[in-house]
């Protein structure tokens, strides 16, 4: 019993970034626990309450039973009230109690993870009763979880990591958004394209075609003549595609030729994590 090789590296990623994070949080005080994130409307407690909560449902643990407050103003769909239940729940947790249970928690699922013998097609349980593969679990649970180191990192102080096996998950994670974002969302003319072009830690050069039908496809020759081309470092990149920062914030870190309105309306679309 061993975990498939398709796994390997999504599981290496979650231990690279889990255990980042739990180094971080160790010698934090209690005030440091309330520090904000980047994440819109959540402290050092909350994020590390969501890894936790993030890990204990790939365990299968039942959920917790708890009313939400009706104050919080970033909870406002389905999707985000299902996340603040294991966050919520945590909030008047000790720094001591939040140490113990990250620990405990990283424990149990690297002992599940070792006896991992399910194929990368089998069928795992996912957000609000929803079904996907367990790849597809394992690949976005890493990706959230380097996401939230970074969250920590940028409220701590204590930057890094940006070119980690967890890194390169996001990228493919990120990339794998950008045809519905360039194609869908900002409406890119037909038979047009955009150049994302991308430097630093991690550095890639992509190519987004829209077909005569309006559909996108990611591609890695480069474009001549493209509509739009957006050049970026990888944490503004990272930053603004997970919804941590908006294209207003950073305008003086991208630079954009071509079309500028549809580079506005990229932008504007870029944003992809719920």
């Amino acid at each position: 019993m061993s975990l498939h090789p398709t796994l390997q590296p999504y599981a290496d990623a979650w231990n690279h970034s889990v255990e980042a994070i739990s180094e971080l949080v160790q010698p934090l005080v209690e005030a440091d626990w309330n520090r904000r994130t980047p994440c819109p409307g959540w402290s050092v407690r909350d994020v590390v309450s969501h890894v936790i909560g993030l890990d204990s449902e790939m365990l299968g643990d039942p959920r917790p039973i708890h009313a939400l407050p009706r104050d919080l103003f970033h909870v406002t769909n389905d999707q985000q009230r299902y996340t603040e239940m294991q966050v919520d729940v945590r909030r008047h947790h000790t720094a001591p109690e939040m140490t113990s249970e990250l620990e405990y928690m990283i424990i149990r699922r690297n002992r599940q993870l070792r006896n991992e013998s399910r194929e990368p097609a089998a069928k795992v349980r996912g957000p609000l009763g929803t079904e996907l593969t367990l790849e597809e679990s394992m690949r976005r649970h890493a990706f959230d979880v380097w996401v939230h180191e970074q969250d920590l990192r940028a409220a701590l102080g204590r930057p890094g990591n940006l070119d980690s096996p967890g890194a390169h998950i996001a990228r493919d994670v990120l990339l794998a958004e950008l045809p519905r974002v360039v194609a869908e969302l900002a409406q890119a003319p037909r038979s047009s394209a955009v150049v994302i072009d991308v430097h630093g830690p991690v550095e890639f050069l992509r190519t987004i075609r829209v077909d005569y039908q309006g559909r996108g496809t990611l591609e890695t020759a480069p474009a001549l003549g493209p509509a739009v081309t957006l050049t970026l470092d990888w944490e503004t990149y990272v930053r603004t595609a997970c919804g941590r920062v908006t294209p207003e914030a950073v305008s003086d870190r991208v630079k954009t030729e071509g079309d500028p309105d549809l580079a506005a309306a990229i932008l504007r679309h870029f944003a992809v994590t719920p």
